[in-house]
């Protein structure tokens, strides 16, 4: 007998398991960790979210069960959210995060089409020495590169950017203390760190289309332009939108690049909602806020993610 038909007819032993139910079992680990890891957090935040929680009375007792029971904080009911919902810093710093998820996408879609397209070309060789660079960044630390970038975007004469300028007779910029500079130079470092996994995807999509009518094209007349609307696009549209919800999401939780480059500012106008969420939290020490601030962001990321798999058509699969 088989060490599986042994499990098996243990289990069927066990009153209210049948051999149907082993497969289930496997599945337990995974789930223990997903609810220690995931599920827990994020509960215990929406618990916070309802209490006037703070370092004073969120750690006054002792031991873990004393936070985990949220100390001597108070329950305040939805006042937090009504606090967050009436804060003029939130609609601004919501209305800046979805402004740089739409321009920091857009940038990735684009320079990872472009990209995409060049190493596929049949006009261009050393393929396998391109795609390993392309790769390349995303064996950095995230840290790393938004520090490297982040000199790169100096408001210093020294700063790349600066110099670049100066070189085509252009003065320099101050990226980081200007609104609009800074926000730009989020976009780049953003799309930076994204386009690696974007070409991975767009390459995989475009060798996946047929030649075959690439060359039926061709002989219909068809420029590239044309196979480009026509053929190409239609084809790879649903891998690189799968692509594009999922780098939507990172930048939705962007962090480090506005808190390393100028802490979300100038004057806090482009503070990202992790940002806003993190100071109110930890700067201000209004672990309750912050809390619903980031309740209020989850429900915004997870309804966004829901409507563009469910709109997409993408839970069938990106091929079909």
């Amino acid at each position: 007998m088989s060490t599986v038909s042994r499990a098996g007819d243990r289990i069927e032993s066990v009153p209210f398991l049948t051999r149907d139910d082993a497969s289930l079992l496997l599945v337990l680990p995974g789930l223990f960790v997903f609810s220690a890891f995931m599920l827990f957090p994020v509960l215990y935040l929406l618990g916070i979210s309802f209490t006037n929680a703070e370092p004073a009375n969120l750690f006054a007792g002792e031991g873990v069960v004393a936070v985990l029971t949220f100390g001597d904080a108070l329950f305040v009911g939805l006042e937090n959210y009504a606090d967050v919902l009436t804060d003029g810093q939130f609609w601004n710093s919501f209305g800046v995060t979805w402004l740089f998820v739409a321009t920091s996408v857009t940038l990735k879609i684009g320079a990872s089409l472009a990209i995409a397209l060049i190493v596929t070309s049949d006009l261009v060789r050393g393929k396998r020495v391109l795609r390993s660079l392309i790769i390349f960044p995303m064996g950095l630390p995230p840290i790393f590169t938004i520090t490297v970038w982040r000199g790169i975007f100096s408001s210093a004469e020294f700063g790349l950017m600066n110099q670049l300028l100066t070189a085509f007779g252009a003065s320099s910029v101050a990226w980081l203390s200007g609104r609009w500079t800074a926000f730009v130079a989020y976009n780049v470092t953003e799309a930076w760190l994204a386009y690696p996994f974007m070409v991975i995807i767009t390459v995989s999509a475009l060798q996946d289309v047929p030649e075959e009518l690439h060359e039926a094209a061709v002989v219909d007349g068809a420029g590239f332009l044309a196979r480009f609307a026509h053929i190409t696009l239609p084809s790879i549209k649903r891998p690189v939108l799968f692509a594009s919800i999922l780098t939507s999401a990172a930048s939705f939780q962007q962090f480090l690049i506005p808190f390393v480059f100028n802490q979300g500012g100038p004057a806090r106008a482009n503070e990202l909602i992790v940002v806003y969420g993190y100071r109110e939290a930890l700067s201000f020490q209004q672990y309750g806020r912050g809390a619903a601030i980031s309740i209020i962001a989850l429900v915004f990321i997870g309804a966004f993610m829901w409507l563009n798999v469910k709109k997409g058509k993408l839970a069938d699969g990106v091929n079909d």
